[in-house]
């Protein structure tokens, strides 16, 4: 099997996006136009032109949404004469303030860090995941952590761009970081496999099925579950371009919501485009990338909230948990700081048919 090594870049806090984002602020002008006269309908007269949307990481599964709304037409559909798809990692804050980028995929925290730290002109209007895919990965006949309180008494491998996460992990379960020990580690799962950590922080779309792929017999502690439901893979964008190219913003949106109702529908087809195609040079495995998109689509994409308002949605209970969340993190917001979904409600009541994603 060849493991890709994940991330996690995308999870840097204020302290690590600050500087790219000072830097990026002089630059302010982000890329944008004039409003394009055009319905979100899916009218590919609207002449949107050119798109680029930063990846948070490479072009594995995790983009099957983009991949299908690409490969099926969904982007010219709506308008646009090209979309590009830029792999990271990156948490998509810096390309998005200096305007090389119009469209990123980040998380709550990356971009919560840099609205709180330096005002950067971001918003989030819609998520891809409505749980965050953050896991502490255990094997079950070592650490085998299964409550926040097995954390107590044990070693966890944590790697420099989550440690300030999952401080906020023992915040929200009112653990002392002093009953236990943190063993920095970097992104191969290989300390937890070999003993030298009874936990290791992990994606459950990621680690956690390339760990029990090899044999081991895996537990997971997701933070979402566990004090810390934060909104990832955000679809987040400029205020600039919010005000100047709503109906291009709103396209794109249309053509997402398209290509991740089939993701949602078509796990495997929409791994097999990563396999075969988009991430071809990465060597990935097919195995695991079915897992790891069959994971997402049942478990992190869609929820109670998605059946009833459509895919993407983020209701204010989930907007309020996500503060609450950043806030343990030491990133205070209001939910208007960071959160505007007035162009998606504007895409369903325009779209309604586009509600019911389930095939």
């Amino acid at each position: 099997m060849t493991f890709i090594s994940p991330r996690r870049a995308r999870s840097r806090v204020a302290a690590t996006i600050g500087a790219f984002a000072v830097a990026a602020l002089a630059l302010s002008g982000c890329a944008s136009g004039d409003t394009p006269e055009a319905s979100t309908s899916g009218d590919a007269e609207a002449g949107f032109g050119d798109l680029t949307v930063q990846l948070s990481w490479i072009k594995n599964e995790e983009f099957a949404g983009e991949f299908f709304a690409d490969s099926k037409g969904y982007y010219t559909d709506a308008g646009f004469d090209s979309v590009t798809l830029v792999p990271g990692p990156s948490t998509g804050a810096a390309e998005l303030i200096s305007g090389s980028a119009d469209i990123a995929l980040s998380d709550a925290v990356s971009i919560g860090s840099v609205v709180a730290s330096e005002g950067a002109p971001l918003k989030i209007i819609g998520t891809t995941y409505q749980k965050n895919p953050f896991t502490v990965l255990s094997l079950k006949n070592g650490g085998n952590i299964t409550t926040a309180d097995d954390l107590i008494g044990k070693k966890i491998g944590v790697q420099d761009s989550n440690t300030a996460l999952f401080k906020a992990l023992l915040a929200a379960n009112n653990i002392d970081e002093s009953e236990l020990t943190i063993v920095p580690v970097q992104y191969d799962p290989a300390p937890l496999t070999n003993g030298e950590v009874d936990g290791f922080i992990a994606y459950l779309t990621n680690e956690a099925i390339t760990v029990a792929a090899d044999g081991y017999d895996t537990v997971n502690l997701p933070f979402a579950d566990n004090g810390l439901p934060f909104v990832a893979e955000t679809i987040t964008t400029t205020d600039d371009m919010i005000a100047n190219d709503r109906e291009k913003l709103k396209a794109f949106l249309v053509a997402e919501i398209k290509g991740w109702t089939d993701a949602v529908n078509d796990p495997e087809a929409g791994a097999m485009l990563a396999v075969d195609d988009y991430g071809k040079d990465l060597d990935l495995n097919p195995e695991n990338s079915i897992a790891g998109a069959i994971e997402q689509a049942e478990a992190l994409v869609v929820s109670d909230e998605t059946a009833e308002n459509g895919l993407f949605t983020i209701s204010d209970a989930l907007q309020a948990a996500t503060i609450k969340s950043l806030a343990g993190a030491g990133i205070t917001l209001a939910a208007s700081d960071l959160f505007d979904l007035s162009l998606l409600a504007e895409v369903y009541d325009e779209n309604p048919d586009l509600v019911a994603y389930a095939g």
